[in-house]
Formats: structure tokens, C-alpha cells, sequence
């Protein structure tokens, strides 16, 4: 049975690339990077050079790249940092409703603790307005989260201008920017975030590994206390196996990027225009035009999502009924309910992601795979068989 992975926002494979590079730490480079003797200066090296990879990716400079577990820590280091270093100065936090639950329960749990947060709404394509967050603006505002690209719908959103709306209110501006990166071209500065979150398995590297950007001279609560690890930053141990395997990933996908992009983005359309031509009642949740290249989240009518889930698993197909930090809630998706899309319409919705790996073949197995198991469900669906 053929396999096709189609659920690259949830993780991708480890590149090829990265797998070589990295295979020689399973044996050679197993010091503490914190200790001095041979050893731990083979495996810190490693580290510095990292650092170096990923701040250039993402235009920063190395002494603004901390190191974490993944994205979800960084950005409850961002979020609950700035918070309790802040508040004297204020206990007001501006986000949106359809952030990543790594944000939104992070903020929840910080309303626990007396603060207060602003939950922005979003239009029916899941787009956040600029000017609602200007118009959430308080005197005593300390920090502003907006995700770069939703997860869910592959929406991305303008987090450059409401960067320049944070600074021109001398309010600090966290974006969690896991999906985008690989994606889209990031630029710390021109787009002015003070915080930025990534994932290392997002970007074909382990899983483990992450990344928090903090601008220059912020100085934000620890979330991890401990040693001196990280200038002191985030103690524990480094992953330094994950560090540089995340290090290697920036540079080969900074080096892939446009050519990939360019072909995922094309066979995204091919999946789309297909699936519209052969399977009637679907449609495309999210921006049609502000969005990821690789990302599909579609409503089939008439059809529960995790059956159609199962189907397609059973023909080796593998997608997501949604984001995989929500899989197994049994909830509608707090992003497509955002959007003003009915309940009963968000249990019949999948996501789609693409990547490096899927090929043509894929596609056109996908397509004469699915009507199928559609058609199947359907039949079995009492709100299809009454719709008339």
C-alpha cells in the first residue's frame, strides 16, 4: 500500500542532510558543552556554530538566539517573562483568538494570576485587523502575541505592521513564528518582533529542540532556573545533539527554501483544484490569499472529520482533523469557531500540510483515493441522506 504524508504542520521528517551531518554525535560528541576539558569544547562548538546558522536565518544576531526544548517553552518564556518582569509597569496583554494553545493557555493562566488579557477576534478568513489591536491599547499594556501563520488554516498574518503599532506605543511584541519558519522569508528587525518562537522539528530537524528569540537588552523573567547555561538565560544541560541538528536544518532549508516553496506551493494547487473538481460541498477555510504555500484546511460537507481521518489512514493517507497539540479534545477547532464557521461544519473540517517530501504520484493517489472514502461516509450519514 502506497504511504503519503500529508500533515508536515504537525512535524516533518528529519532532512537527509541534517541526518548525516548529525550521526557522528551518537558517538563522537558526547561531552557537557558547559564542561572545559576536550570534550565539552567539541560538543559547545557545535552550539556557537548553530547560533550562528539561526540567526541567520531569521536576520538576527547569534547573542539573540536562546536555545529551548521547542516552541511551546519559548513562548511561555517570552509571554510569562515579559509578564512578571513587567508588572509594575502594567498587567494588561493584548492577543488574539486564534493563537496556538502554547499562547492561549499561557495567557490564561497568567489571567489566574491577576492579569489581564485581550482576546482580539479575527475576520471569516481567520485575518486579524491591525487596527483592532491599536484600538486594544491600554496605558497599562505591556505585550502583544500574534502568530505569524495560524496552524490550522496556514493564514498568515500582517505582523509587521502590528509590530510597528507595538513600538509606536513602547509595547513589546511577541510572535509565535513555528509554522512560518521554512515557509516564508523572516526578517526579526524589519518585521519588529522583540520575541520570536521556533521549532526545530517543523523544519526537518528532531524534534526537542526550539528556539526563542529576544531582541537585544530585553531582560524578561527566566522561566527555567538553574545554571549558567545559555548566558544564563535557560538553564539545563544543552541539547547539544538537537542544537546542532536545528543549526544544520537552517542552513540547508535556507538553501532549499525558494525552490521548495516554489513546488510544494504547486502541487498544494494541483491537491485544491482536484479535490474541488471531484468531491462537491467543500470548501476552503481561511485566507486565499494570505496564507502558507503548503497548508489546506477544508470543510467536507456531510462528513465527520475523524472518520475521514480513519478512511484515508486505512489507504495509507495521512492528514489532521485539525492541529495535532488539539487532536483528541474532541472539541470544534477554537480557530474555524473564531471564523464564525458552525459547529457541525468544524467536526467536518481536515488540514492538509505539504512539504519537501510529497510528490506528484502523491497527489494523484490522494485524488482518486478520497472521493471514494467520502462517498462511503456520506452514504452513511443521515444528514446526507435528508438533505434534499
Amino acid at each position: 500500500m502506497r504511504k503519503v504524508y500529508l500533515d508536515y504542520n504537525a512535524t516533518t521528517p528529519i532532512h537527509p542532510d541534517v541526518a548525516d551531518f548529525v550521526k557522528r554525535f551518537l558517538f563522537d560528541f558526547y561531552g557537557n558543552p558547559s564542561s572545559m576539558h576536550w570534550a565539552g569544547r567539541d560538543a559547545r562548538g557545535f552550539i556557537y556554530e548553530a547560533r550562528e546558522q539561526m540567526a541567520r536565518f531569521i536576520k538576527a544576531k547569534p547573542e539573540e538566539v536562546i536555545f529551548t526544548s521547542g516552541g511551546s517553552e519559548s513562548d511561555n518564556h517570552a509571554i510569562k517573562g515579559t509578564a512578571f518582569a513587567l508588572r509594575d509597569r502594567g498587567s494588561h496583554i493584548i492577543t488574539t483568538v486564534v493563537e496556538h494553545p502554547a499562547v492561549l493557555n499561557t495567557c490564561r493562566y497568567l489571567e489566574e494570576k491577576g492579569f489581564t488579557v485581550t482576546y482580539v477576534p479575527v475576520d471569516s478568513t481567520g485575518l486579524i485587523d491591525p487596527d483592532d489591536i491599536r484600538r486594544a491599547i491600554r496605558a497599562e499594556t505591556i505585550l502583544i502575541s500574534v502568530m505569524h501563520a495560524n496552524n490550522e488554516t496556514g493564514t498568515v498574518m500582517p505582523i509587521k505592521e502590528i509590530g510597528a503599532i507595538a513600538r509606536e506605543h513602547g509595547v513589546l511584541f511577541h510572535s509565535d513564528m513555528v509554522q512560518a519558519m521554512g515557509k516564508l522569508d523572516i526578517d526579526v528587525n524589519d518585521m519588529n518582533v522583540d520575541f520570536g518562537a521556533f521549532s526545530g522539528h517543523k523544519v526537518y530537524a528532531p524534534k526537542g529542540v526550539g528556539v526563542l528569540y529576544m531582541r537585544e537588552s530585553l531582560n524578561p523573567d527566566n522561566l527555567i532556573h538553574g545554571g549558567h547555561q545559555e548566558e544564563g538565560r535557560r538553564a539545563g544541560t544543552e541539547n547539544a545533539f538537537g542544537i546542532a541538528s536545528f543549526g544544520k536544518a537552517c542552513e540547508v532549508t535556507q538553501r532549499e527554501m525558494v525552490e521548495d516553496v516554489k513546488g510544494i506551493e504547486r502541487l498544494r494547487g494541483r491537491l485544491l483544484s482536484g479535490i474541488m473538481e471531484k468531491i462537491d460541498g467543500v470548501r476552503l477555510n481561511g485566507n486565499p490569499e494570505m496564507r502558507l504555500p503548503n497548508t489546506l484546511n477544508l470543510t467536507i460537507e456531510y462528513v465527520e472529520s475523524e472518520s475521514l481521518l480513519m478512511g484515508l489512514d486505512l489507504n495509507g493517507i495521512a492528514i489532521s482533523a485539525g492541529s495535532a497539540c488539539s487532536s483528541g479534545s474532541g472539541e470544534p477547532s477554537h480557530v474555524l469557531l473564531a471564523m464564525g464557521i458552525e459547529p457541525q461544519f468544524c467536526q467536518g473540517s481536515i488540514r492538509m500540510s505539504l512539504g519537501r517530501g510529497n510528490t506528484d504520484e502523491d497527489i494523484d493517489y490522494v485524488l482518486d483515493v478520497m472521493p471514494g472514502v467520502v462517498e462511503r461516509l456520506r452514504q452513511i450519514s443521515p444528514f446526507y441522506k435528508s438533505r434534499a
